[in-house]
């Protein structure tokens, strides 16, 4: 069995082994990783052959941690590491480069229809009736999108929202509120078949879906880096945080929205924010706006996107494509029984 795993920030591991009656051998670890004294190679080969193929993450980088030299040095990798790699080659998982990807940028569609669609094109995905898809979103009004576990009472001013023209939406996926004006933020969602991700916890994968657009943003120039569990983020303050949503059907949905020029003080008014939440997306003043992207590149929003598609595209290989008339249709069709509803908007009251 043959597995990768590409360090987010760091370096690529890469593991061959046998399963012998129930037991990892002939196991060897590669990469482009450093690590120091030479000998600690072997001794990491050592510690992972015998152990049960049914070994936990948890379990494997024990036995690689107590294996390794008193001075040795791992840079660009870890045990953790480590045992991803083996999990995942003993789940045969797949690989980005596996996939023909295409790259959605289509036309804007109001926030309950993009809810709909993300639902609709993850399940086409995990049928088998879609390639996987890097979907790039585009808002013309504003909306609140609250997560499927959020009370909507405890995260949204109604008054407010109602003021400023705010629809208030709930999406499938777990995680916090996302504040969406036109104009200023960048949101996408990739849409992949779970065995992209298998052998990682919700952790790691959160960290290995969002790689390529840390790329993106550092080769314009920002210090971007993850944050667990689910933020990307800078030396300046957050830049934007993630969610996800794994679906029976063998798919995975994975999308972000990252703060471009984002007005503080409406936010504050909107959302019901805490000092903690406050603190945790760098407002130090109301007034202040959040424009990580804006300020830290200079750039519009159009070239940012620009940027990232281009970095997928390199990273991955992409063609471009577009939502189909069949699934605009079915999102309409979720709109009207579910995302629309208010029985759906209060799940959570």
């Amino acid at each position: 069995m043959h597995g990768e795993y590409k360090v987010p920030g760091g370096k690529l591991v890469v593991v061959d082994l046998d399963v012998v009656d129930g037991a990892i051998a002939n196991f060897r670890l590669a990469g482009d990783f450093f690590l120091e004294p030479d000998e600690a190679l072997e001794a990491i080969d050592v510690a992972v052959n015998g152990l049960s193929a049914d070994s936990d993450a948890a379990t494997i980088a024990a036995a690689v941690r107590a294996a390794l030299p008193a001075d040795a040095v791992l840079l660009g990798f870890s045990p953790e590491a480590v045992a991803v790699a083996i999990r995942r080659s003993l789940a045969k998982a797949t690989s980005w480069r596996d996939y023909d990807w295409q790259i959605v940028h289509s036309k804007a569609v109001p926030p309950v229809m993009q809810m709909a669609l993300d639902e609709v094109l993850a399940v086409e995905v995990g049928e088998g009736r879609r390639l996987p898809t890097l979907r790039i979103w585009e808002w013309e009004q504003p909306a609140v999108v609250i997560g499927s576990f959020q009370s909507l009472k405890n995260e949204v001013d109604p008054e407010n929202a109602a003021k400023y023209g705010f629809d208030v939406v709930r999406r499938i996926s777990g995680g916090g509120a996302m504040f969406m004006e036109a104009g200023s933020v960048i949101t996408y969602s990739i849409y992949a078949p779970s065995d992209l991700v298998q052998g990682m916890s919700f952790a790691d994968s959160y960290a290995y879906l969002d790689e390529w657009v840390l790329t993106a943003l550092k080769s314009l120039g920002i210090d971007a880096s993850y944050q667990p569990l689910n933020d990307i983020t800078s030396p300046t303050g957050k830049i934007g945080g993630a969610a996800q949503k794994r679906l029976g059907n063998g798919a995975v949905l994975h999308h972000v929205t990252m703060s471009y020029d984002m007005d503080g003080e409406k936010m504050t008014e909107v959302l019901r924010i805490g000092r903690e939440k406050l603190s945790d997306k760098g407002i130090t003043s109301a007034a202040k706006r959040v424009d990580p992207l804006r300020s830290q590149t200079g750039l519009s929003r159009a070239e940012i996107i620009d940027t990232m598609k281009a970095t997928f595209t390199k990273l991955y290989g992409a063609t471009p494509g577009d939502i189909t008339p069949e699934e605009y249709a079915a999102a309409e069709r979720l709109v009207a029984e579910k995302f629309g509803t208010e029985e759906w908007l209060v799940r959570v009251p």
